[in-house]
């Protein structure tokens, strides 16, 4: 053991370069993230490619997709809104009841009918 005292030794110095501060989000203008959003809602688009090819994380494409979609101000396309649009032609009848065609639903309810309540009833029929 004494032996091992006196030999000479060699230390190896390891010098560490500081850790780069976290990147800086990019900033993304809205209108860019809306050309973004309406391209992932086109028939068959695949979103983590589109995120991919623009540099962008897929899950931050999708989530403001997700947001887009929560707020109501953008709808994906579907076939029924592929299909023709077809205009209802409005008759004034003396009756009491309002009938209301969306599609292949036909709504009828009283005249007397508050509007909150049928609001509600036509964002169900929409969502069906």
């Amino acid at each position: 053991m004494s032996d091992s005292v006196n030999q000479p030794r060699t230390f190896e110095v390891l010098t560490a370069a500081p850790v780069r501060a976290r990147r800086k989000p990019r900033g993304w203008p809205n209108e860019e993230k809306e050309r973004l959003i309406a391209e992932t809602l086109l028939p068959g688009a695949n979103v983590s490619a589109i995120a991919r090819a623009e540099g962008l994380d897929p899950s931050q494409l999708y989530g403001w997709r997700r947001k887009a979609l929560s707020s109501g101000l953008v709808a994906p396309l579907t076939e029924t809104a592929k299909k023709e649009v077809k205009f209802a032609r409005v008759e004034p009848v003396a009756s009491s009841a309002v009938e209301i065609v969306l599609g292949d639903v036909v709504v009828r309810v009283g005249g007397d009918i508050e509007s909150d309540h049928l609001v509600k009833i036509l964002r169900a029929v929409r969502k069906a």
